[in-house]
């Protein structure tokens, strides 16, 4: 069963190679952080994971170490954006230390965004069926407009994809995430109108 053996077979089998081939990346980007803006190379954070478990997520520093406004969402070049920053946030390369979550069974490749734990007090019992699966590095969210989405449009996404999960959706998604990441969110944005429409 996909569900069961199968995704985290692929979780491995895309997870590693590109820890290993990207480790040369990896390691250009640490120094740059460091060069950019004071603070510590890595984002760390607690973030609610499969049934509602937490766990410890990894990012690269995109933002700048002065207090930010609380729950304000970020776009483009926002003044608490690191020069880096931008550039990581744009393609997506602040959340490549992420996979090291994956390799420890924490995350998945595609599953829903994992949320901050105080989150989990907004979600009745149709969002809550969200936590029934991994959180990922990209899902239906990010690639149907992600921060342009309202929270529970974008759990509506989540909901969406844990009922249908499948390795065609799971590669439908990846091939998407590629042309968010060249093309950027706000051309992918589409309202869930379809239960059917990926």
């Amino acid at each position: 069963m996909y569900s069961t053996f199968g995704k985290r077979a692929l979780d491995l089998a895309i997870s590693l190679p590109i820890l290993l081939a990207t480790a040369p990346l990896l390691a250009i980007v640490a120094v740059l952080v460091r060069l950019d803006s004071q603070g510590p190379i890595l984002f760390l954070q607690d973030r609610l994971g499969r049934n509602g478990s937490t766990f410890r997520a990894y990012k690269f520093r995109t933002m700048t170490d002065r207090p930010r406004v609380p729950d304000k969402e970020i776009y483009g070049r926002d003044a608490e954006v690191t020069r880096v920053g931008y550039w990581l946030r744009r393609f997506k390369i602040d959340e490549l230390p992420q996979l090291f979550n994956v390799l420890s069974g924490e995350m998945s490749i595609v599953g829903p965004r994992p949320a901050l734990p105080r989150q989990i007090e907004e979600y009745d019992e149709h969002s809550r069926r969200r936590l029934l699966v991994r959180p990922g590095l990209t899902g239906l969210a990010q690639v149907n407009g992600n921060t342009y989405l309202s929270w529970p449009e974008r759990w509506d996404w989540d909901v969406a994809y844990v009922e249908r999960m499948s390795l065609g959706l799971d590669v439908a998604i990846l091939l998407r995430t590629i042309g968010v990441v060249l093309r950027g969110e706000e051309r992918f944005l589409q309202r869930l109108t379809k239960p059917n429409g990926v």
